[in-house]
């Protein structure tokens, strides 16, 4: 029996649409009321909206991750769209939508359709110079998937390339939701199957929090990491609903064939697949003591790599603090924020054996130990390294980085008087505002940092007053 709740679409996947009347016959104020009346009817569902004018022609194409709020939007009356959607308003006569299964598929069917229509209104979305690609590499061993705004390089020539897409924000939040479905790897690393060095290296933590199936540490076979990359593939050139088919056909295979650790994985990403459009919650565990200010992870990432100069996104941050009371019990706190968020797995804490009171000493101690398998190509760094301190602390630190044969991305340190913002390659700090999300992200991590450290040398004090008595 059909779902009575479940909206009909035509073969295209379209809503069908009753005809609007002539052109000409309704006021202005009568025609925008008609428009919203209809986008408040629609399914609160993701989708494509295709906003066209009195004969029929597509005027411009967006997305929602639910229609009828972003739909309605344009035709409330006290909507500031701006002067070009104003002058749009003035020719929109009707729209059709396009239902789609998850955002992911909104944001690929939005990129088709800008493509193949090039609405008169998606004029800067249709500039290939400005706007990001997706690249899946194909001459590799381990095929990676990284964002471009160069597809014409060279050395992407044998890759498949997808785009351009409308933004570089949604697009890196697509991919890192697909990254934890088919687990592949976004790094630079020039990883060959079978090289032995492959054994003793560290993997990343996205690894760690099982979004990478870490090929550069031999976990993974290079058959079964394509087979990964395949189903990418499939997901990005193809509807949902398919891939999931396709899938479960996959896994009925593979179970007669009694390989089921494989049989596994594709029913995990089913599973995560079909879970698409669930939200993370306060029972997703990622509470800590920082999280009272309650940012927007990507928003904030996103401003942080802006500020830097990133070209990616630095999912991975890791900020030092150094505690010690009239020199004795010297320690240092390493904590780990992945993605915005606190990741307590990779939190460390060093006893400082060799520094006395001295915080610059005891910094290029702890930099030193905890990087030393990065400097010698065993691991990577972490996108961002925030030291808390100022110009000295910083200035320690990048001397324990210029005894390695590798150097870090970014190091950064924040001093907590007037959050200045200091930079190795910048005489003066950087003065941001004290609601810069960016900056907001960085003071969080500084006073994680700086919370972690205190535990523990109050820990090292309470140890040692107990020993003396």
């Amino acid at each position: 029996m059909d779902d009575p709740d479940r909206a009909i679409t035509d073969e295209d996947g379209f809503l069908p649409s009753d005809a609007p009347p002539a052109w000409g016959t309704e006021s202005r104020r009568e025609r925008l009321g008609r428009l919203l009346r209809k986008a408040r009817d629609l399914p609160a569902s993701p989708g494509v909206y295709l906003m066209k004018d009195a004969a029929g022609v597509v005027l411009y194409v967006g997305k929602a991750a639910r229609l009828p709020d972003r739909v309605s939007s344009y035709f409330v009356p006290s909507a500031d769209l701006g002067p070009g959607k104003r002058a749009m308003l003035d020719l929109v006569h009707d729209f059709d939508v396009l239902l789609c299964a998850s955002e992911w598929e909104a944001l690929l069917a939005e990129n088709r359709l800008i493509k193949d229509i090039k609405p008169r209104f998606n004029v800067l979305q249709t500039d290939d110079k400005t706007y990001p690609y997706l690249v899946i590499t194909r001459d590799e061993d381990f095929p990676r998937v990284m964002i471009t705004r160069n597809p014409s390089d060279p050395s992407l020539r044998r890759a498949k390339i997808y785009g351009p897409f409308v933004g570089a924000g949604a697009l890196r939040e697509a991919m890192a939701v697909a990254q934890r479905i088919f687990r592949f790897r976004t790094c630079s690393l020039d990883i060959v199957e079978g090289d032995p060095k492959n054994r003793h290296f560290r993997p990343c933590l996205l690894a760690a929090i099982g979004q990478c199936s870490a090929p550069c540490a031999d976990r993974i076979s290079a058959e079964d990491y394509r087979a990964d990359i395949d189903r990418l593939i499939r997901f990005v050139e193809s509807r949902r609903s398919s891939l999931i088919r396709e899938l479960r056909r996959e896994m009925e295979r593979l179970s007669e064939a009694r390989e089921y650790e494989r049989a596994a994985v594709v029913r995990d990403q089913i599973e995560a697949l079909e879970k698409l459009d669930e939200r993370a919650s306060m029972r997703d565990g990622w509470q800590p003591e920082t999280e009272i200010a309650r940012l927007d992870p990507s928003r904030s990432l996103r401003s942080l790599a802006r500020t830097l100069g990133l070209d990616e996104l630095p999912r991975c941050i890791e900020g030092f603090d150094i505690a010690h009371l009239m020199g004795g019990e010297t320690v240092a706190s390493k904590v780990c924020f992945v993605d915005g968020r606190p990741f307590k797995d990779e939190y460390r804490r060093y006893r400082i054996r060799t520094a006395g009171n001295d915080d610059y000493a005891a910094m290029r101690e702890v930099i030193s130990r905890r990087y030393r398998d990065a400097g010698r190509g065993f691991e990577l760094f972490p996108h961002v390294i925030l030291i808390d301190g100022g110009r000295g602390q910083l200035h320690a630190a990048m001397e324990a980085f210029g005894a390695l044969d590798a150097r870090p991305p970014a190091v950064v340190a924040l001093a907590k008087k007037e959050e200045e913002l200091y930079l190795p390659d910048r005489d003066e700090p950087l003065r941001l505002s004290r609601r810069h999300l960016g900056l907001r992200l960085l003071q969080q991590v500084r006073d994680e940092a700086h919370r972690f450290a205190q535990h523990y040398h109050h820990i090292l004090r309470r140890k040692k007053t107990l020993g003396d008595g």
